[in-house]
């Protein structure tokens, strides 16, 4: 698990852009590893960092570099050094109950699309949209025994909001009168979700589903 919160302050004038990052990066639960970064950038270009686990400001520029050297023997290292504890550690609980800690449950959408030219005359795709955490589990049954061969699977798809999604593909040839099912397993559920394939219904309707 990997957090990283970002506070920014900007101010700008006549096309100069002054920006402070503050970052805290959380590796654990128990807060094993925590670092705090806080970054001077000027113009895109950071000139100055402040590393909770190097324990003190390094320049990357030539203001920087003096500005480091500075503040290394003023009030503002000791100020930096207490960040940790004050900024970090305090809010971690909040963050972690505020994001880490909430599932939202998966959308499934249970497909049949065109099978590239292989040897199985059909293939279905089950979907699983906008869910959290991104761990998941899709597996394919037929009359109940999982599929092992001709599965394809995607790998958690970021969506860019902290939801995810996934697609898997299933290459078959169809049998009269067999099941075949989407099993979807994930920690926003309290049991395994099946959906089951209908051959029977209107294309319109097997897609809807």
């Amino acid at each position: 698990v990997s957090l990283t919160l970002v506070l920014s302050i900007f101010s700008g004038t006549d096309g100069y852009f002054e920006q402070v990052v503050r970052q805290c990066r959380y590796s654990s639960k128990d807060l094993q590893g925590i670092e705090f970064i806080d970054s001077y950038v000027f113009n895109k270009a950071e000139y100055v960092r402040f590393n909770s686990t190097v324990g003190k400001y390094v320049g990357y520029t030539e203001l920087g570099v003096k500005n480091a050297e500075a503040w290394n023997k003023g009030p503002e290292l000791a100020v930096e050094l207490g960040e940790l504890e004050r900024y970090c550690k305090l809010n971690a609980p909040i963050d972690y109950s505020a994001i880490l800690d909430k599932t939202v449950e998966p959308h499934v959408r249970l497909s049949s699309v065109a099978p590239p030219s292989g040897r199985h005359p059909a293939m279905l795709m089950c979907s699983a949209y906008d869910f959290y955490p991104k761990p998941i589990r899709v597996t394919w049954l037929r009359d109940g025994r999982e599929v092992k061969s001709d599965v394809t699977s995607t790998e958690e798809l970021a969506n860019g909001d902290w939801y995810y999604q996934i697609h898997s593909h299933l290459e078959y040839t169809p049998r009269s009168g067999e099941k075949i099912s989407c099993m979807v397993e994930h920690i926003s559920l309290t049991e395994p979700m099946v959906y089951h394939w209908d051959p029977s219904l209107p294309e319109a309707e097997r897609n809807k589903i």
